[in-house]
Formats: structure tokens, C-alpha cells, sequence
């Protein structure tokens, strides 16, 4: 039989893009361990079931077969199939896992700068608010200046006579 899981959930999306927390090292480590355990059942099936395959296909038999020994070469071939399949299926899905924790590092590190560059906006606000207050306080006073300087050389109606 096939313990591999020929056809089984993968679990892709379980892991989350939650940055390395123990939470995540830990669902890491058991989909490791998971895969390996699948890789070792399915080479197990394969080995098994090929040397079973060689047994019943004896060289020195009588060209004859039954029935029951075409049906067992038939059988053993058919579960080497299935756990080779299940063996691509687990190379798809480390391919799979690797280009999305490619994604995933790579979203990390674009809402890493995307943050940077927020802060960055927020100081440059503050910095351009600073400059304005001091910019209008010294308009202020180069008006007074201005306005206090241009009464003084204004002639009156007193200073007309």
C-alpha cells in the first residue's frame, strides 16, 4: 500500500507569513519531518514492491504464468507507479513551498521598507511643519519691522506744515 498519500493535502497555506516566530520554526520543522517521513515511505513502496515484482518474474520459470502471477506483476508494477507519482507530487510541492517562502521573505522585506519610508514621510512632515512655523514667525516680524519702519518715514499732517 501507498502511506505516501498519493493525492494528499499538502497544506501550503498553513504555515502563514508570520516572520520566524517559534510558532513558525515549529510548524516548519513538522512539515519537514512530514515530508521526510513521506520521501522514506514511498522510496520503502518502491524497493519493496520492485523486489517483490523480480521475485514473482523468475527467470528459470517456465514461460508459463497463471493468472494470479500476472495479476501479482501487474499489482507490484502499479504501486511502484503510485509511489513514484506520490514522489513527484512531493517534489512539486517543495518547489511549490520554496517560490512561496520566496514570496513571503520578499513581502516581508517590501512592508519593511514600505514602513522606512513612512517614518521617513512623517519626519520630512514634521521637518517641513517646523520650517513653516519659522518661516511665518519671521514674516511676522519682518512685517512689524517693515510696517514700523514705514510709519517713521511717512510725513504726518503735522509734520507737513
Amino acid at each position: 500500500m501507498n502511506k505516501g498519500g498519493v493525492g494528499g493535502g499538502s497544506g501550503l497555506g498553513s504555515g502563514g507569513g508570520g516572520g520566524p516566530t517559534a510558532a513558525a520554526a515549529a510548524a516548519a520543522a513538522q512539515k519537514q519531518k512530514t515530508l521526510l517521513q513521506r520521501v522514506d515511505t514511498d522510496i520503502g513502496n518502491i524497493v519493496d514492491n520492485f523486489s517483490l515484482l523480480v521475485n514473482v518474474a523468475r527467470v528459470n520459470d517456465p514461460p508459463v504464468r497463471n493468472s494470479q502471477e500476472v495479476f501479482m506483476m501487474e499489482m507490484r508494477a502499479a504501486r511502484m507507479v503510485q509511489a513514484a507519482d506520490s514522489l513527484l507530487k512531493l517534489v512539486s510541492e517543495l518547489k511549490q513551498t520554496a517560490i512561496f517562502s520566496g514570496l513571503a521573505s520578499l513581502n516581508d522585506h517590501v512592508e519593511q521598507r514600505t514602513e522606512e519610508f513612512n517614518q521617513q514621510a512623517e519626519k520630512t512632515d514634521r521637518m517641513l511643519a517646523r520650517i513653516g512655523e519659522e518661516a511665518a514667525a519671521s514674516l511676522k516680524e519682518l512685517e512689524s519691522h517693515l510696517l514700523f519702519f514705514h510709519t517713521e518715514d511717512k510725513p504726518t499732517p503735522t509734520t507737513l506744515k
